[in-house]
């Protein structure tokens, strides 16, 4: 595997390269400071990992520019810490981004996750089954319109309520939610701005994204008690994490089980039917959703398949606990989170609660 550096840190890079041969692992680090190399040279890398400032256009640019050229090439973006709101950006053209300066540790998380998700929903089996269902669910494009619009720190809360206002229904399940127990604090609200200022944005996204994708369907009392379960899970799932990784575990959480929706039947060979995990994640795919959530929904049932705790490792504990469903404690051990089980128990129990 060839991964190329694109930074002014070639100590890091060339440290990294140290680390990972002392490891075992057959992996080959370049490094380069011209960014035009990574999209000009004659070998393409199977990773290219690129620093946030370097080069006119800087790194998201660079490897939005990958992206188009050579999709099938793992993109990562290094950032310093304190820029939450870019690294959420950079995640629409990015799989992973990772703290600078570069760690060989985070490197192998990174890329051995990305490589086990492509594995998963490149097999030509699960591309036959979601290729027999008649309609998939379309994309949430008010969620996406919303989630572009809400990247301007100094967008109003009347703007944001016009977007959410578009959709009659949307709206109604907003104000709704607003007044339900969860995020009810008194007075009855009943405009979609006050609806919106109250929420705050992270919230306000979860809604609108819940009552896009669970719309109903052909079968609106089970798209309905998903919807209903799939928030909790996701309140749960971003409280597991802080900062940025919070809203993405959040998300991850509330798309977990969208996989049940599809009516995936069994194979003609009369195989099991697709994982609704492995279909919910190809499904978040192909709505361009970033890659850790994709990843999260895929292997929430199977967290031992990613190391370490993070998104993944949220949305598993988030979903067993509210599902009642077996935890994965042999996992939680592994990755030194086990100590914490009777807290997630206990803030499992007080959503419960508020149902």
């Amino acid at each position: 595997m060839l991964i190329l550096v694109v930074s002014e840190d070639g100590e890091a890079a060339a440290r990294a390269g140290r680390e990972l041969a002392d490891q075992g692992l057959d992996w080959e680090i370049a490094w380069t400071d011209k960014p035009e190399t990574a999209l000009m040279g004659q070998c393409v890398p199977d990773v290219l990992v690129c620093a946030d400032r370097i080069g006119a256009s800087g790194g998201i640019g660079l490897l939005g520019l990958l992206r188009q050229r050579h999709p099938e090439a793992m993109r990562i973006l290094l950032m310093e810490s304190g820029q939450d709101h870019e690294a959420m950006h950079a995640l629409e053209v990015t799989q992973r981004v990772l703290p600078a300066p570069l760690d060989s540790i985070a490197l192998i998380e990174a890329v051995e996750s990305a490589y086990e998700l492509r594995a998963l929903l490149d097999d030509p089996d699960l591309k036959r089954a979601i290729g027999r269902v008649g309609s998939l669910p379309a994309a949430p494009n008010q969620y996406l319109a919303l989630t572009r619009l809400l990247r301007d720190p100094d967008v109003s809360a009347a703007r944001v309520a016009d977007v959410v206002s578009q959709d009659p229904a949307v709206a109604a399940q907003v104000l709704r939610m607003t007044n339900s127990a969860y995020y009810a604090t008194g007075r009855e609200i009943t405009d979609v701005r006050t609806a919106v200022t109250r929420l705050g944005s992270n919230v306000l996204r979860q809604l609108v994204l819940a009552s896009e994708v669970f719309a109903g369907g052909t079968n609106p009392a089970k798209a309905n008690a998903l919807r209903d379960r799939a928030l909790r899970i996701s309140r749960l799932a971003g409280q597991l994490l802080a900062g940025p990784s919070a809203e993405l575990a959040s998300t991850a959480g509330l798309l977990a089980q969208v996989g049940l929706l599809l009516p995936l039947a069994a194979t003609e060979d009369g195989r099991e039917p697709t994982p609704h995990n492995v279909a919910g994640a190809y499904l978040l795919g192909l709505w361009g959703l970033p890659a850790p959530i994709v990843e999260a929904v895929a292997f929430h049932t199977d967290p031992a398949k990613i190391r370490g705790f993070w998104v993944t490792g949220a949305v598993h504990v988030a979903t067993t606990l509210i599902n009642g469903t077996p935890i994965d404690e042999g996992y939680l051990r592994k990755v030194g989170q086990f100590e914490q089980l009777p807290r997630w128990r206990s803030l499992a129990n007080s959503l419960a609660e508020a149902a």
